[in-house]
């Protein structure tokens, strides 16, 4: 339908020019569904997220006294001339949970804490207040574990060589190198004889380097704690979120700590009197251990007067997560485990209750994850969040989800500085007939093929019972395109990642974040900044690290980040383009050295395709193809990793990893944040990798990649405990014509 209203009912956006928006204005009608569409890159995010949701939560935040604000994050004023008639943004991202041990999908809900209301009311015997329920107190967390569930045992050969002494580097520990603090506070303590071989300690010394608890000791003429080893790693790693560990520490972390069930809770994480109360027969523990469908039966039956409005509370926010299709999830599920598309939806069940109205709800790719049984059940939430009196805004590439638009913003032509402009603003039926690079493949439909590859061998998967799996033996064909399907929670990832992924010859391409400052960017993180160092250092007769941004070669003022950021302490700090270099990272004398006419600061600048042309040998050459090849053209060499989209972060790692001498890829879901004009290259690349003789298996929602298969894997028929199955293997063919599973009836209406 066209829109039309007066100038309260829209969003006004006037001039936006952040990232690579080119002066955009529009008008984005309220109270509506609007989705925001183009090629990965094309402006979407920086429309949405960077200018609508940031200039919202700014002007929110400047509410609040210069106190409060200097504890919130710093958001900067967008590029922007004019934004009017912006209501509350509330932005529910595909950021994934925190990995804290202690954070759970009921706790990051609430259902848990109502659940513990519940028990602390009804439970028979009676044994407290709420917090008597809770694993994160002192009064009902376990006193082995602490509420962890788990105990976590060292293996002391790999924190030393037991053939040297502390003098010959006998630690193996990160951050603990000979003559470092770490090393001096163990090695001078008194408690031991640095020049003694670890293996000829007495089992005295031995006590005290391994596990002498904190004492005080003088070290020379200073007063310090003294820690065992073993003491000293737990606190130091083992208390960290894995996720956040530097990549060196999480392998250490991997290698030397092995965790087990607590033996005193049996890993229910409560004391014996939280665990003695029982309600028709469960004990709380035993709740959140249910799979949420069947948790939802179970409150229902609880029929005590003094609960009635909890339990209506608690049954509304279970039935609501069971119609999210999350119902396979149990409430004791870690949040850290979650997928991205799993995060968003816990997030969105918070929303659904609530009393607001009038708010703008900012959503990035909500069907990420989803099987497209499950895209309808998305569907109709977003429907019943705006027919609540919100506006929607959804970033989206899925024709399903595009269609049920209100409004539909298309940004493009391309991406990177060929993106950035407004194509389309309309109705669906308007972006049909637009030919725009989105109209045109709205309808588009991948086939099947012709003929099917013929499988080389199989790799055998005998008896998986990883998570919900089922005795699951299965044959994965080799030499072929074999895609994995089956609803959310079906088990595809338990069945692949959980069976494949330890074997020497698979690669796995997944979706968890890279982790890099804002000095990391896409040419430091493929190693592409090594062999460009080296042609600027033969090409001037200098070395190498003059050319890195984080070494002597960089701008001392901005230290080769190429921006200033400023702390206003009680206000919003402010980031700034450096004076003295002019944002180009390298002092002056850096810059004065050339390669073919250019210095390393606009060699940094250019687009990956450009770069291409510009550097046509080598190891240089042979990254920027493989970069090409998975689509990422458009980015900019030195454009910060923290810049990239969860698709991009992906395409980015499949690059480094295809140079891997391989010969099994498995991808997670590749075609997250992918537009639909873009599938058809990632299905190229695909067909590629497997004709240069590799299997390639695909865990993967979208209809046009089953289209495309050799073979497809497909597990159910439900999610959780009902699935774990396979409930079809065969040609995407056979599939069509002799399956039933939801996969067949969702890939038949796709070809019709």
């Amino acid at each position: 339908m066209a829109f039309e209203a007066d100038s309260h009912d829209v969003i006004e956006v006037r001039g936006a020019r952040e990232n690579n928006l080119a002066d955009v204005s529009l008008d984005i009608p309220k109270r509506r569904l609007s989705v925001f569409t183009g090629v990965s890159g094309s402006g979407k995010s920086s429309l949405v997220f960077g200018t609508i949701a940031a200039e919202s939560q700014r002007m929110i935040n400047e509410t609040y006294t210069a106190f409060l604000q200097s504890f919130m994050p710093n958001i900067g004023r967008p590029d922007v001339d004019g934004l009017r008639n912006l209501s509350a943004a509330i932005v529910v991202d595909q950021e994934r949970m925190g990995a804290n041990s202690r954070s759970t999908v009921g706790t990051a809900t609430d259902a848990h804490a109502m659940l513990r209301i519940i028990f602390s009311r009804v439970g028979t015997p009676h044994v407290g207040t709420s917090g008597a329920f809770s694993f994160n107190l002192p009064e009902g967390m376990c006193p082995a574990c602490e509420g962890i569930g788990k105990m976590s045992d060292v293996d002391v050969t790999e924190l030393v060589d037991f053939e040297k002494s502390l003098n010959e580097d006998a630690i193996r520990v990160p951050n603990f190198t000979k003559d470092g603090w770490y090393w001096q506070s163990l090695a001078f303590s008194g408690f031991v004889d640095p020049d003694k071989k670890i293996k000829d300690y007495t089992p005295q010394e031995h006590e005290d380097f391994f596990f002498k608890p904190a004492t005080k000791v003088k070290l020379g003429t200073m007063n310090t704690n003294y820690e065992g080893l073993v003491v000293k790693v737990q606190r130091l790693f083992l208390s960290k979120d894995r996720e956040a560990m530097q990549p060196h520490i999480r392998a250490f972390v991997d290698r030397a700590v092995t965790f087990t069930t607590c033996k005193s809770c049996r890993g229910a994480r409560l004391n014996e009197a939280a665990l003695g109360s029982k309600i028709n027969g469960a004990n709380i523990a035993e709740c959140s251990n249910m799979q949420i469908s069947d948790l939802a039966d179970f409150i229902r039956k609880i029929d005590d007067p003094a609960v009635a409005p909890l339990v209506a509370t608690l049954g509304g926010t279970l039935e609501s997560l069971v119609e999210i299709g999350l119902g396979y999830l149990s409430l004791d599920r870690e949040s850290g485990t979650l997928s991205g598309g799993e995060s968003q939806r816990v997030k969105m069940v918070r929303h659904l209750g609530s009393s607001l109205t009038d708010v703008t709800y900012v959503f990035d790719e909500p069907t990420v994850g989803l099987h497209p049984h499950d895209i309808q059940r998305m569907n109709e939430l977003l429907i019943r969040l705006r027919d609540k009196g919100n506006t929607v805004l959804v970033v989206e590439h899925k024709p399903e989800t595009i269609q049920i638009a209100d409004h539909v913003v298309d940004l493009g032509p391309g991406a990177g500085p060929a993106g950035g402009h407004l194509c389309y603003s309309g109705d669906v039926a308007g972006l049909r007939a637009s030919g725009t690079l989105t109209g045109r493949h709205l309808d588009h439909r991948v086939t099947l093929k012709d003929e099917f590859r013929t499988p080389t061998g199989h790799a055998a998967i005998k008896g998986a019972t990883l998570h919900n799996l089922r005795d699951v033996s299965v044959d994965v064909p080799l030499g072929v395109l074999t895609v994995v399907t089956g609803v959310a929670g079906s088990g595809k990832s338990s069945l692949i990642h959980g069976s494949l992924s330890k074997r020497d010859d698979v690669v796995v391409v997944d979706q968890s974040a890279i982790r890099g400052s804002r000095r990391s960017n896409p040419a430091t993180y493929t190693g592409l900044l090594d062999p460009i160092r080296a042609a600027f250092a033969k090409a001037n007769g200098v070395k190498a690290a003059l050319f890195s941004a984080n070494s002597e070669g960089a701008c001392p003022k901005c230290k080769g980040i190429g921006l200033v950021y400023t702390d206003l302490a009680m206000m919003a700090g402010v980031a700034s383009v450096c004076e003295e270099c002019d944002g180009k990272r390298f002092t002056p004398e850096v810059l004065a050295y050339t390669l073919n006419g250019k210095n390393i600061s606009e060699v940094l600048a250019m687009p990956i395709a450009e770069a291409r042309e510009f550097f046509t040998t080598g190891q240089a050459r042979a990254i920027l193809n493989r970069l090409v090849d998975v689509g990422l053209g458009y980015l900019g060499l030195g454009q910060p990793l923290t810049t990239l989209s969860g698709g991009e972060r992906q395409r980015v790692k499949l690059a480094i990893r295809m140079a891997e001498k391989a010969t099994t890829y498995v991808l997670d879901e590749p075609t997250s944040g992918l537009h639909l004009a873009d599938v058809d290259q990632l299905l190229a690349l695909l067909d590629r990798l497997v004709d240069d003789g590799n299997s390639v298996i695909v865990i993967e929602h979208h209809q046009a990649v089953m289209a495309h298969a050799d073979w497809i894997i497909d597990l159910g028929p439900g999610a959780g405990a009902d699935g774990g199955r396979v409930v079809f293997t065969g040609t995407p063919g056979e599939l069509v014509s002799d399956s039933d599973t939801l996969t067949a009836q969702h890939l038949r209406e796709y070809l019709k």
